[in-house]
């Protein structure tokens, strides 16, 4: 099955994504910055499933760090066949109250590191003539919430554009754009989530099992669940000033700050 590396592999979904592809016999590179939550997965997986699973722990927004993330990728004698870039954190603040330094991070953890990594993967992928990469974003890449919106935004074109360019080449490329997952996400950017009906969320085993599924259709962008699908598509019709008053109503009822 060949080895997959996972960003963002000890929490919510990268960790959903280290679980179902170990269980589909992939051996994994599990990157986070915690090296004993991520041991203590790969050492679960192992166990549950007989897969070889290395731990790589890292700092996504330090450049020196993305670079040893970057090399492991890049090795020719391990060479990496499916990239998850998972890794990412959500900004509950509204961009007049937040830190730049943490709007900072933010683009260098969602966005440089994504464009690095995916550089060296497809690369390497396009000399062996197979091999994908799957870029976690949003559908508030379609909405108007913030920075996190512009970020997600650029991660789900930045794929498409990728993907197109690769046509042709054995590598794939799929955006998957999630609306509300049931994980640690949004707690631990202190968002209040109790207001948003239960209706509006997915599970992190949905949201990996229906885009992994996309990405072996070469589907370029995955979004799970038909009433996310339903609102994507409304979305990208409606007159944009609706679109921004109804972002800032459901930003609203989640925003600190």
């Amino acid at each position: 099955m060949g080895t997959a590396l996972v960003t963002g592999a000890s929490t919510g979904l990268g960790r959903a994504y280290a679980v179902e592809l170990a269980r589909r016999g992939h051996d994994l590179v599990l990157v986070a910055r915690s090296r004993d939550r991520l041991q203590q997965l790969a050492d679960q997986l192992t166990a549950a499933h007989g897969i070889r699973a290395e731990v790589l722990p890292a700092d996504l927004a330090d450049r020196q760090q993305v670079e040893t993330v970057a090399q492991r990728v890049a090795d020719p004698d391990r060479p990496v066949d499916l990239l998850v870039n998972n890794a990412g954190f959500g900004l509950g603040r509204r961009f007049v109250t937040s830190d730049v330094e943490e709007l900072e991070r933010a683009i260098d953890v969602m966005v440089r590191a994504v464009l690095v990594l995916t550089h060296t993967a497809v690369r390497a992928m396009r000399k062996r003539g197979h091999g994908a990469v799957l870029n976690v974003s949003s559908v508030a890449s379609y909405a108007v919430m913030g920075p996190y919106s512009a970020i997600k935004s650029w991660v789900t074109v930045f794929s498409e554009a990728v993907a197109a360019d690769l046509a042709g080449t054995g590598v794939r490329v799929t955006a998957v754009c999630p609306g509300f997952v049931h994980t640690e996400f949004h707690q631990r950017a202190g968002m209040n989530m109790s207001r948003l009906p239960e209706a509006g969320w997915l599970t992190a085993e949905q949201v990996v099992r229906e885009s992994l599924a996309d990405l072996a259709r070469g589907k370029v962008v995955s979004v799970p669940s038909k009433r996310y699908r339903a609102l994507t598509r409304l979305l990208r019709v409606a007159p944009r000033g609706i679109v921004r008053r109804a972002s800032t109503e459901v930003s609203g009822r989640r925003t600190r700050g």
